[in-house]
């Protein structure tokens, strides 16, 4: 099984069994983890820093409680164009899309960093 599949297997069963939907907005967070032209997950990271949530991520990628994130802080570290642009393709609201992100993100990278590094 896949790190996608286990993930979409989760949130699946986390969200009440909507797994088309899930696997939606899942395909989309792990194109912000993944996308080699902002560094991948690194770069994200990196994101987050630059944005004053350092703590928030680092308590993802640690090996503690994942702190909680709102879809206005993911707007700021993922940028309105981006979540313009994933909310059109899934025929969504971006505040909407943001909001799903915050309840995802965590968890793949956490998933992503299993020995507490990103790399």
């Amino acid at each position: 099984m896949s790190l996608f599949d286990n993930l979409e297997k989760q949130a699946s069963s986390l969200m009440g069994g909507n797994a088309s939907g899930d696997s939606e907005i899942l395909g989309h967070v792990m194109s912000l983890v993944n996308n080699p032209a902002t560094g991948g997950l690194q770069g994200l990271v990196q994101q987050f820093h630059n944005n004053g949530l350092g703590d928030i991520v680092n308590s993802w990628i640690g090996n503690g409680a994942n702190q909680q994130i709102s879809g206005d802080q993911i707007a700021q570290v993922v940028g309105q164009d981006r979540l313009n642009a994933i909310a059109s393709k899934l025929g969504m609201q971006p505040d909407q899309v943001s909001g799903l992100i915050a309840q995802h993100l965590p968890g793949v990278i956490d998933n992503m960093t299993p020995q507490g590094k990103t790399n």
